[in-house]
């Protein structure tokens, strides 16, 4: 797909969305403090719109993240379709992602992600931690919509944590992925979707590993 053509049917998008909701290209600017000039120029093909104007589009036009992203051309499928790759060629290919958009200054690491999920899982344990998960998922899963294998996955994890189908070991893993899924605040923060997703899938990744791992050695004893 060309980018005119790509451009030209975010336009479309964005243009039908204004209208069904009554909304002026001057208003929008206002909601989403983005000036109306460039507003207009995303609309009418003349520039490409930028991971953060369509993070605010998605926000005030109540749609999800990944219609105004693949209508805007972004295109990150061939990387979540290989949930089960190798973990250290997808740290290099996401590093190689953010340096070519220029959109995040530090350096991905396989540690940092692994850093967090560690910090999460004693924040699962937690009563708070709980209720985040077990309230706030869902919400997050409808304002994300469906961009990829990983959520398919996010959503079986979810479903053992709420019914506790799993040892403590597993559920606090299970747990970890969750919360770093659910908080928008991660190694990659999301208003770079999607780029800011892959590091999400990522430790869905790695916790489903462990997991495997727990339940082999469990088998094994």
């Amino acid at each position: 797909m060309s980018e005119g053509r790509t451009n030209s049917n975010l336009g479309l998008m964005l243009k039908d969305l204004l209208k069904e909701r009554s909304l002026s290209m001057r208003k929008l600017s206002e909601l989403t403090d983005i000036d109306t000039a460039t507003i207009s120029r995303i609309i009418n093909g003349k520039r490409k719109a930028r991971p953060e104007h369509l993070q605010k589009f998605a926000s005030y036009l109540g749609v999800p993240f990944s219609e105004l992203f693949a209508a805007a051309g972004y295109d990150i499928k061939k990387q979540q379709d290989k949930p089960d790759s190798d973990i250290h060629a997808s740290v290099d290919s996401i590093q190689t992602v953010l340096e070519s958009a220029n959109l995040y200054d530090k350096d991905f690491s396989l540690a940092s992600v692994k850093q967090k999920l560690a910090n999460y899982e004693q924040y699962t344990q937690t009563d708070e931690g709980k209720d985040t998960i077990l309230n706030s998922f869902g919400e997050k899963v409808q304002k994300v919509g469906s961009i990829g294998p990983f959520i398919s996955h996010l959503k079986e994890m979810y479903e053992k944590f709420r019914l506790k189908n799993g040892t403590p070991a597993e559920l606090t893993l299970i747990g970890s992925a969750l919360i770093y899924f659910i908080i928008p605040v991660d190694v990659i923060p999301d208003y770079t979707f999607p780029i800011g997703y892959l590091d999400d899938a990522m430790a869905v990744q790695l916790v489903i590993n462990l997991v495997s791992m727990k339940e082999r050695g469990s088998m094994k004893s």
